[in-house]
């Protein structure tokens, strides 16, 4: 019998064994994976989505879990027992009042230019107030708005979702929520007459908001 041409010379390994890989490569890799990286790396013929529906099931209500992060997928401590790696992951990361309303407009609002997180916060933002959100690796560049000087545009990361444990940018809570938790003030928003960015100096104006 002739051998058909979309068939591999070899059979893919059982499902069981792939489940192994795919928990290796997850075990192994800090940063999140997808699953076209995954298959990149199993033998031919893998089914790695399949492999991690089945992982993500067998670590369910265990001391870590499988999550999704965007469009990958990691090995994550679980969430109501990330007290005890406190001591070893805490990493204050004081931002400045305007580092923290850009981020949220940009988590929020995203694509955003920077001239419309200007108008929604009703003053300029500075470079080093962008700079400092790229440097954390919290944001980055999008796609030219189509407009006129083709401005660019920000986004956040897959790092902020990985470091708030967010699946997606759908996940980020809601301004009562913020509130209900201690980190937002109860002030007026955005856009309805902040200080101006030179403020910021002064250490009072600075927030633990966006640290773990």
């Amino acid at each position: 019998m002739r051998k058909r041409d979309n068939d591999s010379l070899f059979d893919a390994p059982p499902m069981g064994e792939q489940e192994r890989m795919v928990e290796a490569i997850l075990f192994a890799t800090a940063d999140p994976i997808t699953v076209q990286e995954l298959a990149g790396r199993m033998p031919h013929g893998c089914d790695p989505a399949e492999a991690i529906a089945h992982l993500r099931k067998r670590y369910e209500g265990r001391g870590v879990n499988v999550v999704r992060i965007d469009n990958a997928w990691a090995i994550r401590t679980a969430p109501d027992l990330g007290f005890l790696m406190q001591k070893e992951t805490v990493e204050v990361r004081k931002l400045s009042r305007a580092a923290i309303e850009t981020l949220a407009i940009i988590a929020y609002h995203q694509p955003v230019t920077r001239a419309e997180i200007e108008e929604i916060r009703g003053v300029s933002v500075s470079r080093g107030t962008i700079d400092q959100l790229i440097e954390l690796e919290w944001i980055r560049f999008g796609r030219r708005k189509m407009t006129p000087g083709r401005p660019v545009t920000f986004v956040v990361t897959q790092g902020f979702l990985d470091h708030f444990g967010l699946e997606n940018a759908r996940d980020l809570p809601g301004l009562k929520e913020l509130r209900a938790a201690g980190l937002l003030e109860n002030r007026p928003l955005p856009g309805a007459g902040f200080p101006a960015e030179g403020d910021d100096d002064d250490d009072s104006d600075q927030s633990e908001l966006f640290a773990e």
